[in-house]
């Protein structure tokens, strides 16, 4: 991942395009689930339980309950 640095840009806006850039694609994330091993079982329930969580903020705005 490189960002290049525009003219007249600050180094702390760059640093911050850096760290949203790294967010959007979820490295950091991945990072951190990589440094321990992960059951199957435990994947499976931590996906589940994602799954869950966007269903029910899909029907929150969409008004359903």
């Amino acid at each position: 991942m490189a960002i290049r640095i525009r003219e007249n840009e600050s180094l702390e806006s760059a640093l911050k395009r850096f760290k949203r850039e790294l967010h959007q694609h979820g490295v950091l994330e991945a990072a951190r689930r990589k440094e321990r091993y992960e059951k199957p079982s435990d994947r499976r329930r931590r996906l589940q339980a994602a799954a869950i969580r966007r269903a029910r903020r899909a029907a929150r705005r969409r008004g359903e309950r």
